[in-house]
């Protein structure tokens, strides 16, 4: 999915000094290899050369060729690296591996002006469908240090929020409250192009914001999958709404979880939606302003990703965390009412990086990052 990172130096090398004795083979094949970083990683696997012979004799020379093949960067040369951080992945944390093969094929077996009805049972209400700015084409960035490798145009994934608003017991006595706050709450995400879709308490599905149009579901956001990095999604994952809030006690009803279900299966089937870019809000937005995650809590835990037909999400190393060095706080992970797996992945795959160079450390490396997401947030917005 996403890379792991190491500071890279300036490729400008000082001239070899003469030498008199012949080069090793190690030292020959080093020369050769014009990429600095890819210089230093054949040096460190050729010093773990599992012959103990080898290892002796190839570590004193590989320490003596490394000063030589770094040495000669100017300060200013290398300030101007660092004005631009370039960073370089190790291995993918470990995180669950899925196809496309469990996409059922769900197709519209009927459509008028009140309704379309699909295949698998779920029926899409259009009173309140509007339109707003087609989407746009979004750049997919290199999780290299790099900017976009391509560039998309239809939806790769799907967001799933609640909606935080007014709420009434659901019971059978407030019946007539629970339709008049849906009817209003439709109105407003209607005028304010908030989702594509809403689920509405008694389980019926509204389509808010046509597909081929954005809605503004996801604002400041960052998600990764074996494509590249995302960020700002609201243009590239499609935004499905629960009727509901945050930690409620009946944060969502049976009748919404069988929708959602239905829905979630169409989604996939339309566009091809791989099942790991079907995620929460609170596990992709983002504060800029203070570097932590969650800048939303909607979905910070108990997601129902099984019942959806999807595996657990939660478990996804947070590519904004790992990718881009955001933290978190306590406030977040009691809202979350869980410690994530993914999060723990994220915080261990840092450690890793971090060590990766030898004067590299926890929170410079993270410092790195987070340059490196301001300096790519700031582009995607010129």
């Amino acid at each position: 999915m996403a890379s792991r990172f190491l500071s890279v130096i300036s490729p400008e090398i000082a001239p070899e000094p003469k030498r008199t004795n012949p080069r090793s083979s190690v030292e020959r094949r080093a020369i050769e290899i014009d990429d600095p970083v890819e210089r230093l990683r054949y040096l460190r696997q050729a010093m773990k050369a599992p012959a103990a012979r080898k290892r002796r004799r190839g570590s004193a020379t590989i320490a003596l060729l490394i000063v030589p093949l770094l040495v000669g960067l100017t300060p200013a040369r290398i300030q101007s690296v660092e004005s631009i951080p370039q960073v370089l992945h190790a291995e993918p944390p470990p995180a669950p591996v899925w196809d496309n093969t469990d996409i059922a094929n769900v197709w519209r077996v009927e459509a008028t002006k009140s309704a379309e009805v699909y295949s698998n049972g779920l029926r899409i209400e259009l009173a309140y469908a509007t339109n707003n700015r087609p989407r746009g084409r979004f750049p997919i960035y290199s999780p290299d240090g790099g900017g976009p490798t391509h560039y998309g145009e239809a939806p790769l994934g799907i967001v799933y929020h609640t909606t935080e608003s007014h709420l009434a017991p659901f019971e059978e006595e407030a019946t007539r409250r629970l339709k008049q706050l849906g009817q209003n709450l439709l109105s407003a995400l209607r005028q304010a192009h908030s989702y594509h879709y809403l689920v509405d308490r008694f389980g019926r599905v509204f389509r808010v914001v046509e597909e081929s149009q954005t809605a503004f579901h996801a604002g400041f956001s960052v998600w990764a999958d074996s494509a590249g990095v995302y960020l700002n999604l609201n243009d590239s994952f499609l935004g499905v709404a629960f009727e509901g809030q945050t930690g409620a006690i009946d944060e969502v009803t049976p009748a919404q979880i069988v929708s959602a279900k239905v829905l979630t299966d169409m989604l996939r089937s339309r566009y091809q939606i791989d099942a790991g870019n079907c995620v929460t809000h609170a596990q992709v937005s983002v504060n800029p302003e203070h570097m932590r995650i969650a800048a939303h809590t909607d979905w910070a835990g108990r997601f129902p990703f099984v019942e959806l037909g999807l595996p657990n999400n939660y478990d996804v190393p947070v590519p904004s965390v790992y990718v881009f060095g955001f933290g978190y706080d306590a406030a977040f992970l009691k809202s979350a009412g869980m410690s994530w797996k993914g999060l723990d992945l994220a915080e261990q795959q840092i450690r890793t990086d971090a060590g990766m160079g030898a004067r590299s450390n926890t929170p410079r490396y993270r410092a790195t990052l987070q340059r490196r997401y301001r300096q790519l947030s700031a582009r995607s917005k010129s």
